[in-house]
């Protein structure tokens, strides 16, 4: 997910701007948020506590001593991101965000987000490690041909919106197809889905293209994974919080390593 988000909006999400709120189909989560940051909340928490703390809590994660290593790795992974030529967002309502801290001498200080771009500047760097892993792609589960042979299961009858209660499928019409590199380089085609859910429960859900419907093995190890929306728990409530927003993923390059670029649509 941190090397096929090519975009700054797909890697980091939609603009989250004054008067909008912060739970909204007006803005939405990137990739880095999602899958690793949520993600990795959510299998480090304690499953036999009522909201899965430590750090499967938003109110509690801070306390568990993995949590400062997760989050420094969150921010290893934005540099690498960057080591890839991307190009972090330059809207100025963004880089001129700023947040008040407490300096070494107990001072007051304010910290605009584009003083915080370049971890040289902020004193440290990180070591450079091999990649192995951006050219270790995991293999489709079936071949387009096999596709071909076996269409595809589709949900009969699926409308939205609809609770999510088990395994569905749902045909994508496609914007464009066949694109140019040169065109692909400049617009990444994505896939936008909306969603409602509770914040005071953790939520998980995986997304697959072109994927058998009742896939028994499908798993994050196959190509045709997408991503995975989740939610860190915001517990120690005793009533819903009903919220609606959305998250994209950037499948330009799966589609091509399914052998889909070229179909007018996908599942």
């Amino acid at each position: 997910q941190v090397y096929e988000a090519k975009r700054a909006r797909c890697f980091f999400g939609k603009p989250f701007r004054a008067g909008q709120k912060p739970y909204s189909a007006e803005v939405g989560s990137g990739t880095l948020e999602l899958v690793p940051h949520n993600i990795v909340h959510n299998w480090t928490g304690d499953i036999t506590q009522p909201n899965t703390e430590n750090m499967g809590a938003f109110y509690s994660a801070a306390r568990d001593p993995i949590f400062y290593s997760h989050h420094a790795n969150v921010d290893r992974m934005w540099s690498i991101w960057n080591s890839f030529n991307r190009k972090d967002i330059d809207d100025s309502d963004w880089l001129d965000s700023s947040f008040l801290f407490y300096d070494e001498n107990k001072d007051l200080v304010r910290v605009k987000i584009r003083d915080c771009l370049d971890t040289k500047k902020l004193g440290y760097d990180f070591l450079e490690q091999p990649l192995p892993w951006t050219n270790a792609k995991p293999k489709p589960r079936r071949t387009k041909l096999e596709r071909v042979v076996k269409p595809l299961t589709v949900t009969k009858n699926l409308e939205f919106p609809f609770k999510l209660e088990k395994i569905v499928s749902t045909v994508v019409n496609r914007p464009a197809k066949s694109r140019s590199k040169e065109d692909k380089e400049e617009k990444e085609e994505t896939l936008v889905i909306e969603v409602e859910f509770d914040r005071s429960r953790g939520v998980k859900f995986d997304v697959f293209i072109n994927e058998e419907e009742d896939a028994k093995f499908a798993t994050p190890l196959n190509r045709e994974f997408a991503g995975s929306f989740v939610n860190v728990s915001h517990g120690q409530t005793s009533s819903s919080m009903i919220s609606d927003t959305n998250f994209s993923v950037g499948i330009t390059e799966l589609l091509e390593d399914l052998g889909a670029d070229d179909d007018d649509s996908v599942v």
